[in-house]
């Protein structure tokens, strides 16, 4: 079998949104280094950045209530919902500079303005919804969040969950009107397009197998073109893992020794998407609940609206289910492969630590299509299940990371990363995407220790808050949001007509 040879200084591995992000930030910083993306499967974001398959289409933490939990004395605790809100707008900043700068094309075709909702019933559920609003409603990155507890106002804002419902039974919003819906599979698909266009190598339909380090710090990189059967050898200065599900096995194989004790649990999700275009037409919102008592947090059931390919749809969710695949397209083979002697009494000692977890799949497993039903009417009372088809998204591998000698169980992201700095890669899952810019800063940060600084001048243009914390500037925090939201096409109503939203320009850092 002919075996060719590939010289790189960055290979990529996956073309999904955390590879397409480093390799456009990667291509702004060294517009001449080499880079060469491989992907097993036939095109870009097929995994878990397919709108259909990612369950997190912009994660701000404007709605997501497992972000503010409850603590001990019944106040809210808000430090995750800021951590990831200041992240997320990172990543706004680097798209709307994509957008002025010709990395990224049209923005309505990967981000739309969607009003983010968090909803709670109950007398419990309406105190915990106020004392939340209370504690983030101050704060710069979530000024212009409202409290609504009026059943005629919900009834106004959101009449397909209003219908049938028995407002005896008190319900509680906190609504913020600028959200956003972004789909990250078209988002992807651009940022690859546009590495591709500057030069960088594109393989699809080519499987990475294998990896080892050689003397030099450089890597070997074995491939296979699923295709032909060819075998390639690509040797790369620098390597990023970005293969989702697939990270831990390849940062396994690498033999780092950052890589040493990590495991992974894999938990698959189904979706009710709305098959009625009129039931569609009357919801606009991504309305997040509560989690069940003693479910994860990745169980928060939410009604989405997503826009994909410019047409609003609907889904409901998630309905966890279980799969030893770490991919939606991998093996049964997967979860037993990635048991390590290294990581086998942190994976053992999950189970009893996490019995509620475990509980709760199996009363997933266990429910019928009707209590699948029943559990959308505490969203939408009158749904019929003949307006909804069940779909399967993505695999999600969560982390497991040795703590002494067990180990927990992580409902989030990892950048793991070399010493030396020549392999990085990202495992976990939510909110994964929508930080997807400042987790890649964190590798070249890690891994670029030497050009990070001269980087500085040129990462400030492209994100303008970078090395600034936009809740601790108001004033800056509005220049940014100004500029993203016209940049990104996001004004709504009278602020189109009275703005030249092409022309706003970035902010001066």
């Amino acid at each position: 079998m002919s075996q060719s040879v590939i010289k790189t200084d960055v290979a990529l591995v996956g073309a999904g949104i955390m590879s397409a992000t480093l390799g456009a930030l990667l291509r702004r910083l060294e517009p001449n280094w080499s880079i060469s993306l491989f992907e097993r499967l036939d095109a870009a974001a097929a995994e878990s950045s397919d709108p259909w398959n990612n369950a997190g289409t912009g994660h701000s933490a404007l709605c997501e209530l497992n972000y503010t939990p409850r603590t001990a004395d019944g106040d809210v605790n808000i430090d995750k919902a800021l951590s990831i809100n200041e992240q997320f707008q990172v990543s706004r900043q680097f798209w709307a500079y994509g957008v002025d700068n010709g990395i990224l094309g049209d923005p309505s075709e990967f981000i739309n303005p969607i009003p983010h909702v968090s909803f709670t019933h109950g007398e419990a559920g309406v105190d915990y919804l106020r004392k939340r609003y209370d504690r983030l409603a101050g704060q710069v990155l979530f000024e212009g969040m409202e409290f609504i507890d009026d059943p005629a106002m919900f009834t106004e804002r959101l009449p397909l969950m209003s219908a049938g419902r028995d407002f005896s039974d008190p319900v509680a919003l906190n609504w913020f009107t600028d959200g956003t819906d972004v789909d990250f599979g078209a988002l992807t698909q651009q940022l690859i397009n546009s590495i591709g266009r500057s030069g960088a190598d594109i393989y699809f339909g080519h499987a990475v197998t294998n990896l080892s380090q050689q003397s030099d710090g450089s890597w070997i990189v074995k491939v296979r073109n699923l295709r032909t059967k060819e075998k390639v050898s690509v040797h790369a200065k620098f390597v990023f893992v970005g293969a989702g599900g697939g990270a831990l096995h390849l940062l396994q194989k690498s033999g780092i020794s950052e890589a040493k004790g990590f495991g992974g649990f894999p938990v698959s999700g189904e979706f009710f998407r709305c098959t009625n275009p009129d039931l569609i037409g009357e919801h606009q919102a991504k309305v997040y609940g509560q989690a069940a008592v003693g479910a994860p947090p990745m169980s928060v059931p939410h009604l989405d609206t997503r826009v994909i390919n410019h047409k609003p749809g609907l889904l409901f969710g998630p309905y966890a289910g279980w799969s030893p695949k770490f991919l939606k397209s991998g093996k049964i083979t997967d979860l037993p492969a990635s048991i390590k002697p290294n990581n086998l009494l942190p994976m053992l000692s999950i189970a009893p630590q996490e019995f509620g977890l475990l509980k709760y799949l199996v009363s997933e497993l266990a429910a019928s299509r009707s209590d699948r039903v029943n559990t959308l009417r505490e969203f939408a009372p009158r749904a019929d299940g003949h307006d909804w088809e069940l779909i399967t998204a993505g695999q999600r591998v969560q982390v497991i990371r040795k703590t002494g000698v067990g180990g927990s169980l992580e409902f989030g992201t990892a950048v793991v990363t070399a010493a030396d700095g020549t392999i990085g890669g990202l495992l976990g899952a939510s909110p994964g995407a929508s930080t997807a810019v400042p987790a890649m800063l964190q590798v070249l940060e890690r891994c670029f220790p030497a050009e990070y600084k001269g980087w500085t001048p040129a990462l400030t243009e492209m994100i303008p808050s970078f090395g600034q914390k936009l809740s601790d500037n108001r004033d800056l925090f509005r220049q940014v949001w100004d500029w993203t939201s016209a940049s990104l096409a996001l004004k709504r109503g009278s602020e189109v007509a009275t703005a030249d939203a092409d022309r706003t320009p970035a902010p001066a850092v």
